[in-house]
């Protein structure tokens, strides 16, 4: 984040400054400039050679539109009332820019976030369905071993039957 500072040139970079008109956040989507609009023209309309980074946010915000319609007035070339009109016209597009930017923004992070939903449900509905073969599974391998258990004991019976019943043919 830094700040947008009138400064006198022959200060040092990080010296003296006159005045503080304003912040600026690169770091957000679109970048966040806070200028106080009014000193910022002030400052241009007496002459203040901005950077070209503060010229750029100067650009962004209509200030350099500004002066530059504000010229003409004083040229004679615009009435203020058509150089206000031009520069509030510009103003609304420009807003109307910024807030679909926005928009458009919002929108691609909730389809973003729709889109991790479905993969994470689709990864949940393959774990299920695995989790679920594997129960089966393992109820088939106990329903084969219990089948088998009843078999052998059903093994074990019959073997001990014959023998009884050759031992009463034998008796006889």
């Amino acid at each position: 984040m830094y700040d947008v500072v009138i400064a006198d040139a022959r200060a040092p970079r990080d010296g003296r400054f006159i005045e503080k008109i304003g912040t600026y956040d690169p770091n957000t989507n679109p970048a966040s400039i806070n200028l106080d609009n009014d000193k910022a023209f002030q400052w241009l309309m007496n002459g203040a050679q901005p950077t070209d980074t503060v010229k750029a946010m100067l650009s962004y915000r209509g200030l350099m539109l500004k002066k530059h319609l504000q010229i003409g007035v004083i040229k004679g070339a615009l009435t203020q009332e058509e150089a206000d009109k031009k520069f509030e016209a510009w103003l609304a597009e420009k807003d109307a820019k910024i807030q679909g930017k926005s928009d458009k923004l919002a929108q691609e992070k909730e389809a973003a976030r729709k889109a991790k939903l479905e993969a994470e449900a689709k990864v949940n509905a393959a774990r299920a369905e695995a989790l679920a073969a594997k129960k089966a599974e393992a109820e088939a391998a106990a329903k084969a071993e219990e089948e088998a258990t009843e078999e052998a004991e059903a093994e074990v019976e019959a073997s001990a039957e014959e023998p009884a019943a050759e031992e009463g043919e034998s008796k006889e």
